[in-house]
C-alpha cells in the first residue's frame, strides 16, 4: 500500500480569528515547526510569505531541525492595506507592481528554502456589486500580472488557487474552469493549479470531476484537503461532511498516479491542534488503503456501465460494510 505524503499549512498551527473570537496561543516559527515535528505521519510544511517567514536561512535551519520539508510556500497577496481593493487587478499599476513584487520575492524565498512551487490565491481581487468593475480590464490586468510574476523564476511554479469569495464578494478566479481559462492565456509552462477540496466544494463543482478536468490539461496540480458543509469554508477535518465525495476524490487522484502533497488547509478552532492534522492524515490514509484493497477492474466496469444501483450494492459491500 501507498504511503501518502502529508503536510499542512502552517499558519493554522498559531492563533487564529474570525469575526467573533480568536482560538489557540500565537506561537513562534520555532513552536510551530516544532509542533510539525512531533505529528505523526506529518513530513511537509506550507507556510505563508512574507507573513509567517521571510528570512529564508532561519526558516530552513528550522525546518532541517525537525526533519521538515516545503511542500509549496505560500504568497500573501490580500493583506496589506494597498491590497484592500485589489492587488493583481488594482487600477494603480503601483499596487499591481506591489502585489507582484510579493511573489517574485515568495519564489526567490522557495528557492533558498528548496521548495518546488509558490501557490497564491488571489483572495482580494473581486467585487461586491453589478456596475462594480470593468470585467474586462480587470481581467486584463490579472492576466498580466500573473504573467510577468510566473516568468520570474520559472524553475519555481507558480500555482493559483482558486476560491469562490472571500475576501471579496466574488472572487475573479472563483472555480476551476476560470482558472484553466486564466492558465491557457497566459500561457506560461511553469505555472498549475492548487485545488482546495472545500473551496471547490462550496462553489458548488465536484472535487473529483474537477481532477478528471485538471488531469486532461497541461498543468500540474497540487492538493489542499478539508472537509465543510457547502455552504462556506469552514476548513474543517477531512471526510466529516461528505465522506463518501472525498473518497472518490481520492478514487481519481489514485486513478490519475498523483504522487503529490495532501496538504491540510484545516483550522483547529475548538479541536487539539496535533490530532486534528493527525487525524486528516490518518483519515485520508485509510480511506486510500481501503480503495487499494477493492476489485479495481471490476469497480471501473461498473463506472463505465452507469448503472447506479449496481454500483451502489458494490459500495455497500466494499466500501460501507453494510
Amino acid at each position: 500500500m501507498d504511503q501518502l505524503n502529508f503536510s499542512l499549512i502552517t499558519s493554522f498551527l498559531s492563533q487564529t480569528n474570525d469575526r467573533f473570537h480568536s482560538y489557540n496561543e500565537p506561537k513562534t516559527l520555532e513552536e510551530k515547526y516544532r509542533l510539525v515535528g512531533q505529528m505523526k505521519g506529518i513530513k511537509g510544511i506550507e507556510s505563508v510569505f512574507p507573513y509567517e517567514v521571510k528570512d529564508p536561512i532561519i526558516t530552513k535551519r528550522l525546518a532541517g531541525e525537525n526533519d521538515l520539508v516545503f511542500s509549496a510556500v505560500n504568497v500573501n497577496v490580500k493583506g496589506e492595506p494597498e491590497f484592500r481593493d485589489g492587488g493583481l487587478t488594482s487600477n494603480d499599476p503601483k499596487i499591481r507592481q506591489m502585489a507582484i513584487r510579493f511573489i517574485k520575492e515568495s519564489k526567490d524565498f522557495a528557492y533558498e528554502v528548496g521548495a518546488d512551487k509558490v501557490t497564491c490565491c488571489p483572495l482580494s481581487d473581486g467585487y461586491e456589486f453589478s456596475f462594480h468593475n470593468d470585467y474586462r480590464q480587470k481581467w486584463g490586468y490579472m492576466v498580466e500580472s500573473l504573467k510577468e510574476a510566473a516568468l520570474y523564476r520559472p524553475e519555481v511554479p507558480l500555482f493559483i488557487e482558486y476560491k469562490p469569495s472571500e475576501t471579496r464578494g466574488r472572487c475573479y478566479v472563483e472555480s476551476a474552469t476560470k482558472t484553466l481559462v486564466l492558465l491557457h492565456e497566459i500561457g506560461i509552462e511553469a505555472m498549475g493549479v492548487t485545488l482546495d477540496f472545500g473551496h471547490s466544494l462550496y462553489g458548488g463543482e465536484q472535487p473529483a470531476e474537477v481532477l478528471a478536468l485538471l488531469s486532461r490539461s497541461p498543468w500540474p496540480y497540487y492538493i489542499h484537503i478539508n472537509d465543510n458543509n457547502r455552504r462556506w469554508d469552514w476548513d474543517l477535518m477531512v471526510g466529516t461532511h461528505n465522506y463518501i465525495d472525498y473518497l472518490e476524490f481520492l478514487y481519481y487522484l489514485r486513478k490519475d498516479g498523483y504522487t503529490g502533497w495532501y496538504t491540510s488547509d484545516t483550522s483547529p478552532t475548538r479541536w487539539d491542534i496535533k490530532e486534528t492534522f493527525e487525524m486528516n492524515a490518518r483519515v485520508t490514509q485509510k480511506m486510500w488503503n481501503l480503495l487499494d484493497r477493492i476489485d479495481t477492474e471490476e469497480f471501473e466496469h461498473l463506472l463505465s456501465e452507469g448503472e447506479y444501483l449496481r454500483t451502489w450494492k458494490f459500495l455497500e459491500k466494499h466500501v460501507y460494510g453494510l
